[in-house]
């Protein structure tokens, strides 16, 4: 892998991991269509922890609020919320590893879950959010949504907040509970992901790929988040559909 490349990867999954488009399935794509031999698993640990260092840059007063008034009923609550949303994705996640694998080899499963991102993020176009509030309940609903998010394909924030919003969450408070939801599953994906690619040996990439990776999915990832952010408020989460729904039929007459 050049330097280059390492860039240009780091930079697709700085957009699409956020950008309601399905960053697996555009790495996918990606690597596809460039023809990018991707050394194992090991370089998608540090393009993860681009994208998850810029969720934490960003929602760092959210985190620091529920971390300093831990002692509150109402923040122990909204983060066992959060980890009961995590559950689901981490059971089909080790539960069906082998096939999700399998899943990330084949253009078509991604040609497919880009049209169910379509579809979910133009039902936002119909539903008019009220001021519900996420109870333990919704939250595991939710979390069943970012389960369905890892086949590549399928976006896990346009899956996360296209539910939230059916349920009648306010744009500010889905993507609120879905980029903190994507913490513990970016982190945990990423350790699984260092985990065998140590143990299948594949650590060795030089210091100015891991260094290129990281720095472009980060600041990517931070541009990508803040525009996504501003696109919920304005209620306009459906303009990706039109673009999910098209590569997604692109894909399967290819």
């Amino acid at each position: 892998m050049t330097l280059l490349e390492a860039i240009g990867l780091g930079a697709i999954q700085g957009v699409t991991e956020f950008l309601p488009v399905s960053s697996s399935g555009h790495l996918v794509i990606g690597q596809h269509l460039l023809g990018i031999s991707v050394p194992g698993n090991a370089f998608e640990v540090w393009v993860h922890l681009g994208t998850l260092l810029s969720i934490l840059v960003i929602f760092k007063q959210e985190i620091l609020s529920l971390l300093t008034t831990i002692s509150q009923s109402e923040s122990r609550l909204y983060i066992g919320t959060l980890v009961a949303g995590t559950l689901p994705a981490v059971i089909i996640g080790i539960g069906f590893k082998d096939t999700i694998s399998a899943w990330f080899d084949s253009v078509g499963v991604v040609s497919i879950g880009l049209f169910i991102t379509g579809m979910l993020l133009f039902l936002t176009r119909a539903v008019h959010p009220k001021m519900a509030k996420i109870t333990l309940l919704t939250g595991i609903v939710i979390g069943c949504a970012q389960a369905l998010a890892i086949v590549p394909g399928i976006s896990r924030s346009g899956a996360t907040i296209a539910m939230a919003l059916c349920l009648g969450v306010s744009s500010k408070e889905a993507a609120k509970f879905s980029f903190l939801l994507a913490i513990p599953a970016i982190a945990g994906a990423g350790l699984l992901t260092a985990l065998d690619a140590v143990q299948a040996q594949e650590m060795s990439l030089s210091l100015s790929i891991i260094l290129s990776a990281l720095i472009t999915s980060f600041a990517v990832g931070w541009i990508s988040l803040r525009w996504l952010l501003a696109i919920i408020q304005k209620g306009k989460l459906h303009w990706f559909g039109t673009y999910c729904i098209a590569l997604g039929v692109i894909l399967a007459l290819s």
